[in-house]
């Protein structure tokens, strides 16, 4: 699948990461997880952690799928807001997964302490902004529901807004606990500490087909040799519904920018995300070198023709974004630009766990724009499915999870 294209940007902050063999015999393991990026090291973490020998297979390269085109916010609100998640799954469940998530940032930030590296990882506030004058009233709306279950919140008015930022917006809410990583460099810190841990893995090592026999699974790659195991974690990102669509799931095409570095952000002082009502939305961060990304513009196409097509018109777009934003960066460039596949879900949240027809298989869907976050969520349900056959959030995730939806 052709999943991304463009001049990116993290490969330009790691230089040189490690790379790994490719599979030349045939090999066993108690859990095989086909994909390297955010999702499958993280899991890979989780399991090495118990002692579960496992090992992580690549196609491609680790960290160079979707990973490559994530631009590592890592935020407490969703794509789809608190409120709209109770109207479709009920209070219990909605906040629920909004509190897994405020968790789950935590999660990362102790994780992170751990490794041998610091892969960009900075606690950060977040700004929602009403777009238009006419979504202030739901966003306060949100706002206090956000308020009502605890969660780090502020609502700003408009004066709030100017005295914090150079810009003007009617209103937004102001979120704490949120953060923001390199997400290269994240996947590569956490699969070498796995890796110390026993985990192996293996790039350029593409899965053709499998067989169940027995217990276990067996799992053919290109060049003709086998891997035997008895549970296999499918984080394969959106090329998931290459091997079973999902009805729930929506794929398109979406857009970032990275900036040249900048002496100086006036007005932009904390380096808070900020992130807007619209939707598809724009959103922006800064990176530790002083750049500033740009990301949203999305496309209701997957087709590489039309989404390449796009890219420089979608690039002058999201620079003007900024310089409206920041009138001061009028002479501003842009140095890196992509355009990726991208997966929400119907009902907002990602699909984690078992699928009919796949026996002993796992799968990590962490479709929508917070799919790091949700990728430490998935890592621990995927964890407690493989060494106790239960989660107690594995129900709110679940792949038919809409037959409890008339109930909620």
């Amino acid at each position: 699948m052709d999943l991304q294209t463009g001049k990116f940007f993290w490969p330009h902050t790691y230089s040189d990461p490690p790379a790994y063999p490719s599979l030349e015999t045939d090999i066993e393991c108690e859990v095989l997880i086909i994909g390297g990026g955010v999702s499958g090291c993280m899991v890979a973490h989780y399991l090495m952690e118990s002692g579960i020998n496992s090992v992580i297979v690549d196609k491609r390269s680790i960290g160079m799928g979707s990973t490559y085109g994530n631009t590592g916010l890592l935020q407490l609100i969703n794509d789809k807001s608190l409120l709209s998640l109770v109207h479709t799954f009920g209070e219990d469940k909605a906040v629920r997964h909004y509190k897994l998530c405020l968790q789950a940032i935590d999660c990362l930030a102790q994780l992170v302490s751990t490794l041998d590296s610091n892969p960009d990882f900075r606690r950060r506030s977040s700004l929602y902004y009403a777009t238009t004058p006419s979504d202030e009233p739901s966003l306060l709306t949100e706002f206090q529901t956000l308020q009502k279950y605890d969660f780090p919140v502020q609502f700003f008015t408009a004066n709030d807004i100017r005295k914090k930022y150079q810009f003007s917006k009617v209103a937004a809410i102001y979120t704490s606990g949120d953060a923001e990583v390199n997400p290269y460099k994240l996947v590569h810190a956490i699969a070498k500490k796995a890796i110390d841990k026993g985990l192996k893995i293996y790039e350029k090592t593409e899965i053709i087909n499998h067989i169940q026999k027995g217990e276990h699974l067996y799992f053919k790659i290109k060049n003709g040799k086998t891997i035997k195991t008895k549970k296999v974690v499918f984080a394969t990102g959106y090329e998931t519904q290459q091997i079973k669509r999902n009805p729930n799931v929506r794929l398109v095409s979406t857009y970032a920018i990275v900036t040249q570095p900048i002496n100086e952000l006036i007005g932009w002082d904390v380096r808070d995300l900020i992130w807007e009502t619209a939707r598809p939305y724009l959103y922006f961060r800064t990176t530790v070198e002083n750049r500033i990304i740009a990301g949203g513009l999305d496309e209701e196409t997957i087709d590489p023709i039309k989404r390449d097509s796009k890219l420089i018109g979608k690039t002058k777009t999201l620079l003007n974004e900024i310089r409206n934003l920041f009138p001061f960066l009028s002479n501003l460039k842009v140095e890196y630009k992509w355009g990726a596949t991208f997966g929400t879900t119907a009902d907002g949240l990602p699909l984690i766990g078992t699928q009919q027809g796949f026996p002993n298989c796992y799968f990590i869907l962490n479709y929508g724009g917070n799919g790091t976050v949700t990728s430490v969520i998935a890592s621990q349900i995927i964890h407690d499915l493989i060494t106790k056959g239960y989660h107690p959030d594995m129900d709110l995730y679940q792949f038919d999870r809409g037959k409890y939806l008339s109930s909620k």
